[in-house]
């Protein structure tokens, strides 16, 4: 018989488990702090329990636990990256970046990721499977109790594209934000998405208090198309009517990512474009670098060229951000950790 994954189970979920193990339902409540309050590796931890309980629970669930491969510590600015094994052999990663402001963790939501955005190390080698509830969560976790320091913000923003694994991701944020876990505030808690259509109107009408970012990274649907396979499939204004409904349903500010790749999306025209694409709508746009990876032939755009296109923007009244370029000695860039992990295996 199959165990069951009981850290990807919400507390109705697990006080049924436990009534069918033949005890009673507050034990649900106490097994649930272990795990997500305290963190618990194991029953033995579980000191509150009976030892028979420990033991139905050992033979029929199973607490799914990350192990770390590998950590990365940037000599600039602290930032850690992480690489992780799952049960079953593959690897994900996670960053932990120190801001004044607290704790950001970047989280991974897919093995691999099957939007083949063409600048993102991420997508090479395709998509293997969805996290876990329980595999998203526990990257957090892990890094807390590595770190030993308080997570006060969360972004889906690694490996894979969140709302492709939106029934999961829905359950992770929702446990994530559960005042008998970790109890971080939803409004801490950041979704990057490349436009799934669909799936931000019917995040919309999901009552978070979430921030939605798009990666946008193109001020036209043509460039789009060239940068972001995902962009044949939904065209630019079907995503900003999806933008502007998530705005109008939720009141909750949005983030636009936007990768300056050198030549490419950096022009005074491609902000003058971006400004009148965006205009009205109630929005931050992130500015990022782009981090040139091997397999691929794109550029940062010049620091004066970045400025600039601030600047452009500023200019409309926008609300505008450069990214601060962090882990930029190590593997910092979504997917470069676990690239070179499998390729260093494939050659060995």
């Amino acid at each position: 018989m199959e165990q069951l994954d009981i850290k990807s189970q919400d507390l109705p979920e697990l006080k049924k488990t436990v009534e069918g193990l033949s005890e009673k339902p507050f034990r649900a409540k106490q097994i649930y702090e272990w795990l997500h309050k305290k963190q618990a590796e194991s029953f033995e931890e579980m000191t509150n329990l009976s030892v028979s309980l420990r033991e139905k629970l050992e033979r029929n669930c199973q607490i799914l636990s990350l192990k770390v491969l590998e950590v990365q510590t940037s000599k600039l600015d602290g930032t850690q990256k992480y690489l992780f094994a799952l049960p079953d052999g593959n690897v994900v990663e996670s960053v932990l970046m120190k801001y004044h402001h607290g704790n950001s963790v970047c989280i991974s939501s897919q093995v691999g990721c099957k939007m083949g955005c063409r600048f993102c190390a991420s997508a090479i080698g395709g998509w293997t499977r969805n996290l876990l509830p329980s595999e998203m969560l526990d990257q957090v976790y892990k890094i807390q109790k590595l770190s030993k320091e308080r997570v006060s913000n969360v972004v889906v923003m690694g490996t894979g594209e969140p709302l492709d694994n939106y029934d999961n991701l829905l359950r992770f944020i929702r446990m994530l934000s559960d005042e008998k876990g970790l109890h971080i505030s939803q409004r801490n808690i950041t979704v990057s998405t490349c436009g799934i259509v669909p799936r931000m109107y019917d995040l919309a009408g999901e009552d978070l208090q979430i921030t939605l970012a798009i990666s946008l990274h193109a001020s036209n649907q043509k460039k789009r198309e060239r940068l972001m396979p995902i962009a044949r499939k939904y065209s630019m204004d079907e995503l900003m009517k999806a933008c502007r409904n998530y705005f109008e349903k939720t009141g909750r500010r949005l983030t636009f990512e936007y990768s300056l790749v050198g030549g490419e999306n950096d022009s005074q025209e491609d902000a003058e474009e971006l400004a009148h694409l965006i205009k009205g709508l109630n929005c931050h746009i992130n500015l990022i670098p782009v981090n040139p990876i091997k397999e691929r032939s794109y550029v940062q755009s010049d620091k004066k060229v970045i400025a600039n296109f601030q600047n452009k923007l500023e200019k409309y009244q926008i609300n505008v951000t450069i990214r601060r370029e962090m882990g930029r000695d190590i593997d910092g860039a979504c997917g470069q950790l676990r690239k070179s992990y499998i390729d260093k295996k494939e050659d060995s």
